[in-house]
């Protein structure tokens, strides 16, 4: 799953290990949420959501949208 999570952690000139305090989870699996090799559970996506303040649709993409309305 797509995401702009570094972009909004680099705006608050957060490193990795400091989100992931905030958020009660490891660096790791920031990491991997990140570079889209591990999608986040929703309370954790919730949660990221809620830490940047913004919508869960403006965090994530889910690229079925897009595959959906194609067919």
């Amino acid at each position: 799953m797509k995401n702009i999570i570094r972009a909004l952690r680099a705006e608050r000139n957060w490193s990795q290990a400091a989100l992931a305090d905030q958020l009660g989870v490891s660096r790791q699996s920031i990491n991997a949420i990140e570079t889209g090799k591990y999608d986040p559970s929703l309370p954790l996506a919730f949660a990221i959501a809620r830490l940047f303040g913004k919508p869960i649709e403006e965090i994530f993409d889910d690229e079925i949208d897009v595959q959906i309305a194609a067919q």
